[in-house]
């Protein structure tokens, strides 16, 4: 069974959030960014930050550190080789992803010295790396199930399953807007286990409930409503992916676009606050609020981190692992070699006579979460676009000939058609003169604004 973890990665810690309730007890983190480091020292300051993960395989083995039941990540997935991972322990080359693999083999050698069975392993990542040109996944999965040579795959699919030597490896994409959050956010969920371990029954479901493959079904809510005395409009049902950025860079991405991201509030519009992000990715408000914490630190950690829900979710189900294994379709399996088994899963819905599983990117029972809950009225007023933005975020859409909300444009024209003449000649004081310069443009484009 599972009882202790280490994390790799850990950045402000959405798998403490969503385990240690459960019980599961955190022996050590690894985290070097700065802000991140400081949540963990006042969110866990009885847990050991070991900072830099290079360094965890040789503490592993010196018994400096432990080898926990369960080691979880979510490494940047870059290019690397397989001659590499043969390396195993004597590759120095500091790649993140065979660093993270290290960890794993430190920890089974010395788990095996202690008679216990190799360490589950939970990693979470970008949907993007199942069409890295790199196969830098199939180095992954390969690797974690003791293969010879890496299974390739031009395009891997949304869900599997390899059964190999050393470990039973299964993934599955995920979308957190099936959990509770109206958010967008599609995530690649790797677990692997010990040939005694079974991760393809956490992370896939027999199919009972009756939806349409391939249809991601979300219901039809308000999207303008009242609360706490204030007056709220969104754009959509449901956000964009929450990305690390969303601080510093947020007029000229697709969520700009659908105003997704957006809120307008008492005819204003704004960003989400960092405690509105807090609440979309599952986290308690305020987890962030440290004392002198800056917003873009609070909106990176935030967005870089775990749907908490959906990680939640799989550790509820973690012990389903140690059960007899899932019976598949052998029409799904592909036989790449004697001594593993590779199934492809990427039906959405697989059918094995009158049994179907669930590896589609939405749960069983699905959870949908409402804009209404998220929003907050206090919200900064750093976050509200001004009325040079609002018209810049028209521009920048038109000059693309991208398409733009018709709701979010008539929102931006309403509010850039109320700064002044006078507002406008005044900042072109400090800008290039001639008609072709963009105060100038400006000036013209308001009073026709102004006049329609």
């Amino acid at each position: 069974m599972i009882k202790t973890v280490g994390s790799v990665c850990s950045g402000i810690e959405a798998a403490s959030v969503a385990w240690e309730p459960m019980g599961y007890e955190f022996d050590w983190f690894s985290e070097i960014a700065d802000f991140p480091s400081q949540v963990l020292k006042e969110k866990y300051g009885n847990i050991p930050n070991l900072g830099d993960m290079t360094d965890i395989p040789s503490k592993i083995i010196s018994g400096e550190v432990t080898a926990p039941d369960l080691i979880c990540g979510g490494t940047p997935c870059q290019a690397f080789s397989f001659a590499g991972f043969q390396d195993g322990l004597n590759d120095d080359r500091g790649n993140l992803t065979l660093k993270f693999v290290d960890i794993i083999d430190a920890s089974d050698k010395i788990r095996e010295q202690q008679g216990k069975d190799r360490s589950v392993v939970f990693w979470e990542n970008v949907e993007g790396v199942l069409s890295d040109k790199t196969n830098a996944f199939g180095c992954l999965v390969s690797c974690l199930a003791g293969l010879d040579t890496p299974i390739e795959e031009r395009k891997w699919p949304r869900a599997g399953l390899i059964r190999g030597p050393k470990r039973n490896v299964a993934w599955r994409v995920i979308d957190a807007k099936f959990f509770g959050l109206p958010q967008q956010r599609k995530r690649l969920y790797v677990l692997a286990g010990g040939k005694d371990f079974a991760p393809e029954n956490v992370l896939f479901e027999h199919h009972i409930t009756s939806f349409d493959e391939g249809i991601d079904y979300f219901p039809t809510q308000e999207l303008a409503f009242e609360k706490d005395g204030h007056y709220y409009e969104v754009f959509r049902e449901y956000t964009d992916c929450l990305y690390a950025a969303y601080g510093t860079k947020w007029n000229g991405n697709a969520a700009a676009l659908n105003g997704s991201l957006f809120v307008v509030q008492d005819g204003r519009i704004r960003r989400l606050s960092p405690v509105e992000c807090e609440r979309l990715m599952g986290f308690p408000e305020g987890y962030t609020d440290l004392n002198g914490a800056k917003r873009t630190a609070r909106y990176t950690a935030i967005g870089n981190s775990w749907a908490v829900p959906v990680v939640k979710w799989l550790g509820s189900r973690f012990s389903n692992g140690f059960e007899n294994p899932m019976v598949l379709d052998d029409g799904q399996m592909n036989l790449i070699d004697k001594g593993y088994d590779y199934y492809n899963l990427g039906k959405e819905i697989v059918k094995r006579g009158d049994l179907a599983i669930n590896c589609s990117v939405r749960p069983e029972h699905c959870i949908y979460g409402e804009m209404k809950d998220i929003i907050s009225p206090d919200a900064p007023e750093e976050n509200y676009i001004s009325p040079v933005a609002c018209q810049g975020i028209i521009r920048r859409a038109d000059s693309r000939n991208a398409k733009l909300n018709e709701r979010l444009r008539e929102v931006l024209k309403s509010i850039s058609s109320t700064m002044s003449i006078e507002e406008i000649e005044k900042r072109s004081l400090r800008q290039p003169r001639g008609e072709n310069s963009g105060m100038a443009k400006l000036t013209r484009i308001h009073k026709m604004a102004v006049n329609e």
